[in-house]
């Protein structure tokens, strides 16, 4: 008999962990090459990680719910080979992923590693220790000015002792109280007691109404009115954390313009039901929006890249991520792969199949890998302009918005005049460490340039 460890799988060049949603199979169950053993989920999207190998499961080393690190063994199946081996095994290329923190503090950095068995992989954090601590735990402490030796002191309450996003919000806010308290305490020795007293009651309000302290298990805060509580979802939470951090990572600037896009309407108008009939998909705004943009990032490709610690990486395959708005009120991002490869027809196709499956639960989990540059349609919902959050690790977003006829100022060789045109707001989110205002609204610019003078003889 010999034993196949299974490992959990790479998801992407940026995910390092994924969550564990629900074991398939049990020990003591067989189980069939390629057959689902577990449902795992990240920020991007949930998946199904088959079997490696037939035989039967012997031990699972992870629970439900468990944030488990790329590459860590999760199961050990028992087959009839004569040997124990470790089923495809993932070396993860060391990257140094630097994380926003304060002016006065210095950068924390995500170690990507070579992870061998859930009991051996660690982080080195000061030389003397063997801990691990997940890419999230370490962007809040870099954000809260938490060291690493004062990681090492935090008890986990983790799988072998993890220190979780729980454990490090717990020990910030019981640094936080502790600072309070110790100026409650020099407020009353420099001033008249009566004075502290009027101190302490002030700042016991602060902290029951900003900053309310969570113990485990239970919660302190306290609510007036009618109101109703919801608990957030496992992908909500997922997209709150990955907006938070985007915020964090990158200082946003928006830029604004608008757009006449009446030849661009007019041209679709005409064609949309010959587009159906010959190619078998609609033809939408969406790949005409994407075609302007690809044709823009040729012209200034920093926009199209990514920023590692005081490295610029300038990407050369162009991969539109196209925001989706799924069933449940939820949003994600679909990649269209090689995006300046394809013509309109193909374009169309791809954003038909990509939306469609998306809204029906069946992307996978390259589907959502290894994007460059994202767009999002906030006009689909009515909405004029918007301010939309960097996909990170992209520098830049576009949103598009609602398309609307408006009165407007014509130019012409022989004078002015007012017509009726479909106009649209365009607005681009860029990160300002790499991408300056003069960039960011020169490539907002052209991408409206190209909308307004869109050929309306073209053939698709």
């Amino acid at each position: 008999m010999a034993i196949v460890d299974l490992v959990m799988p790479k998801l992407g060049e940026s995910i390092m962990e994924a969550t564990i949603l629900k074991w398939h199979k049990q020990p003591g169950d067989a189980v069939k090459m390629d057959e689902t053993v577990l449902e795992i989920a990240t920020d991007k999207v949930d998946s199904e990680v088959p079997s490696t190998a037939e035989g039967t499961i012997q031990e699972i080393l992870f629970h439900v719910n468990d944030v488990v690190p790329i590459g860590s063994v999760i199961a050990r199946i028992k087959t009839g080979a004569a040997e124990t081996v470790t089923s495809n095994p993932v070396t993860i290329t060391p990257v140094k992923e630097v994380v926003a923190t304060p002016t006065h503090e210095k950068p924390a950095e995500a170690i990507h590693y070579t992870s061998t068995s859930a009991h051996q992989q660690g982080y080195n954090s000061n030389g003397s220790s063997n801990r691990f601590y997940s890419p999230l735990v370490l962007n809040i402490a870099a954000n809260e000015g938490v060291s690493l030796s004062e990681l090492e002191k935090i008890p986990g309450t983790g799988n072998e002792g993890r220190v979780t996003k729980k454990d490090i919000l717990q020990y910030v806010s019981d640094k936080r109280a502790g600072g309070q308290r110790s100026e409650v305490r020099s407020q009353m020795s420099d001033a008249g007691s009566q004075q502290a007293v009027s101190f302490v009651k002030e700042s016991a309000s602060l902290t029951t109404h900003r900053q309310p302290e969570r113990s485990e298990g239970t919660s302190l805060t306290t609510y007036s009115g009618n109101v109703e509580i919801i608990e957030m979802d496992r992908m909500r939470k997922l997209i709150a954390d990955h907006m938070v951090r985007s915020k964090h990572t990158s200082p946003h600037v928006t830029s604004f313009t608008e757009a006449d896009v009446t030849n661009l309407v007019m041209w679709r108008d005409k064609v949309k039901k010959d587009f159906e009939k010959r190619e078998s998909t609609k033809i939408t705004f969406t790949p005409l929006f994407i075609e302007a943009i690809v044709r823009c990032i040729k012209k200034f490709p920093l926009v199209n890249s990514s920023v590692e610690g005081d490295k610029i990486i300038v990407k050369k395959d162009i991969n539109i991520g196209m925001a989706t708005a799924l069933q449940n009120g939820n949003l994600i991002v679909p990649v269209i792969k090689g995006a300046d490869q394809l013509n309109l027809v193909g374009l169309a196709k791809q954003v038909n199949n990509l939306a469609d499956n998306a809204r029906n639960g069946r992307l996978k989990a390259d589907d959502t890998q290894g994007g460059t540059f994202t767009m999002t349609n906030v006009g689909t919902f009515g909405s004029l302009m918007g301010t939309p959050i960097i996909n990170q690790p992209q520098v830049a977003i576009l949103a598009v918005g609602a398309i609307k006829k408006r009165p407007v100022v014509i130019e012409t060789p022989h004078g002015d005049s007012i017509a009726i045109r479909h106009m649209m707001y365009l607005s681009l989110s860029y990160d300002h460490r790499i991408v300056d205002g003069s960039l960011g609204a020169t490539f907002l610019t052209a991408v409206a340039n190209e909308l307004e003078n869109f050929n309306a003889e073209r053939d698709y």
